[in-house]
């Protein structure tokens, strides 16, 4: 069960940080040209393969306590800075994530900056440089999470075919319709990856520090199901007072 759990949380923050990635990539490729995106998001891919294949081995290397409770300690910080965005997000007191509006401010200033035409394999710096970037900064999460689950679990083949298996979506998608995935749930995604990563943190950190768990593994499914509990009453909570503020006439 441990690994189905791996495997879907791997996924879903693959399928977020992609359609976020590929809303930069399709920016630049249908106003710069498509050969330098191309070039850029082809080393990034490669930067981020050479992150995993170093650090996953050497993070088999460390006790297997010490390494939950490293692992568990990262995936907690980062569960719950997904978790908090997205609860404020929920709330309203933070505006979603909107792929279109994202889109049209990056293609507007890729058409502001002058094209200089060059015979040369990279023609323009600027799409390489901004696909480059875009990728690699949303790839660097799923890499992280690919590497400490899969390092913490002994199966970093397995988070590897997940990541990748939620990239070929995105990139499918993105080829059929060749706009930004405007339609998918974003929030709801990341409220989901903020609650897996959130309990896998506590789960792991707490074996690490030496806490056996009440039946073992299923206590995982009790974690999850009070990180979500939390995060519900957080949600109905925050909108309340939301309601109460912008009533006021104050701002959230």
């Amino acid at each position: 069960m441990h690994n189905f759990l791996l495997v879907l949380s791997v996924f879903l923050a693959s399928i977020v940080e992609g359609v976020e990635a590929l809303t930069i990539v399709l920016a630049m490729g249908t106003t710069r040209g498509w050969r330098s995106t191309w070039y850029g998001v082809g080393a990034a891919t490669i930067v981020l393969g050479i992150f995993v294949a170093v650090l996953g081995p050497a993070l088999t290397l460390i006790p297997i306590n010490a390494l939950r409770l490293i692992v568990g300690s990262l995936l907690l910080t980062f569960g719950l800075q997904w978790l908090k965005k997205a609860i404020l997000r929920a709330s309203g007191f933070k505006p979603l994530h909107d792929e279109a509006a994202i889109f049209d401010k990056a293609a507007a200033a890729a058409k502001r900056v002058k094209h200089a035409q060059q015979k040369a394999m990279i023609d323009d710096w600027y799409a390489f440089t901004i696909a480059f970037k875009g990728v690699l900064l949303e790839g660097l999460e799923v890499a992280f999470i690919v590497v400490t689950f899969g390092a913490n679990q002994g199966s970093i083949p397995l988070a590897v075919i997940a990541a990748a298996s939620a990239v070929i979506v995105i990139v499918a998608a993105g080829v059929k319709i060749h706009k930004p995935l405007s339609k998918v749930p974003e929030n709801s995604l990341k409220f989901a990856v903020g609650i897996m990563l959130t309990s896998f943190g506590i789960f792991w950190g707490s074996e690490g520090a030496g806490i056996k768990w009440p039946g073992s593994d299923a206590a995982l499914f009790c974690v999850i199901a009070l990180i979500t509990a939390t995060a519900l009453v957080q949600v109905t909570w925050l909108k309340r007072r939301h309601v109460q503020f912008t009533g006021n006439g104050r701002l959230a």
